[in-house]
């Protein structure tokens, strides 16, 4: 059995005919095609920013910017021209009212003169007069002495019950000698400008002396010489005053007030009936008179 299977195992296997390879087919070289060149990007110029002032967010500060800078040119600008302008309207006062500042016996060599003006100022608590409203009240009632005129008005702010400039004036000028007749109280001078126009309106003033301290003098003889009442002026400055720089920055807004006042005709607070000066100045006292 063996044997067999050894026989049949070596029976010679069959020689495969060798098919002849079929020959590869040769692919045609076909010309490569060629590439198509790829355009060549020109490079983006670039975009020119929007110009400030333009619309666009950019340009909007710095249009702001031009606007607050404009705007503020134009306010220093007018600020500029009023304070040239106060100046110039301040030094026009100051040498028209100082043209009749006379000294106190140039005052009493005067003829005619109505009466002596004393102008009010500050009454401290208890009806003491101020430093430069006791200045005032001592030059006027040496003029009365004098005999620069027989009538004295006291011009001052009794516009309320717990202040009363006028009645304190005269009782100064009482106690140092004037007879009560001859001084009137004018209740009603609540500012220099009411005080000039009521001494001619309300008292019938032609020709006046007019008391207070020489920054102030120069209004008061303005305004005189504006609304056509002759006034001369005698300064009342005695000491020097504390705070005296700032009254004399406001005095130069009060000239300015006044000169606008007087081309305007501003009218007084209060009028009232004719008060005359040849009659007895007792006429103008009132329930407060007696109290101080």
């Amino acid at each position: 059995m063996k044997k067999t299977k050894e026989k049949a195992a070596e029976k010679p296997e069959k020689i495969k005919k060798n098919k002849p390879e079929k020959p590869e087919k040769i692919k045609k070289n076909k010309p490569d095609k060629p590439e198509k060149t790829k355009k060549v990007k020109k490079p983006e110029k670039a975009k020119k920013s929007k110009k400030p002032g333009k619309s666009g967010r950019p340009g909007k500060p710095k249009k702001l910017l031009k606007a607050l800078v404009v705007t503020a040119a134009v306010i220093c600008g007018i600020v500029l021209t009023l304070g040239i302008t106060a100046l110039i309207i301040n030094s026009y006062v100051k040498k028209k009212g100082g043209e009749r500042i006379v000294s106190a016996e140039e005052a009493c060599a005067l003829k005619d003169v109505d009466c002596i003006i004393v102008l009010g100022c500050s009454v401290r608590p208890g009806g003491v007069p101020s430093d430069m409203l006791r200045d005032r009240l001592t030059v006027g009632v040496d003029l009365y002495k004098g005999g620069a005129s027989p009538k004295m008005i006291m011009s001052g702010d009794h516009g309320r019950e717990d202040y009363d400039e006028v009645n304190v004036m005269k009782r100064f000028a009482k106690d140092a000698g004037v007879p009560s007749e001859d001084v009137f109280m004018d209740h009603a001078g609540f500012s220099t400008y009411e005080s000039v126009v009521r001494a001619k309106e309300i008292f019938g003033a032609k020709k006046v002396i007019i008391v207070t301290q020489k920054y102030h003098l120069y209004r008061a003889l303005y305004i005189a010489r504006e609304i056509g009442l002759e006034a001369y002026g005698v300064d009342a400055e005695l000491h020097r005053y504390y705070g005296q720089l700032m009254r004399d920055l406001r005095e130069i807004a009060g000239r300015n007030k006044d000169f606008f006042g007087c081309i305007f005709n501003v009218p007084t607070t209060y009028m009232g009936d004719r008060i005359p000066l040849d009659g007895s100045g007792d006429v103008t006292n009132d329930e407060y008179t007696d109290t101080y």
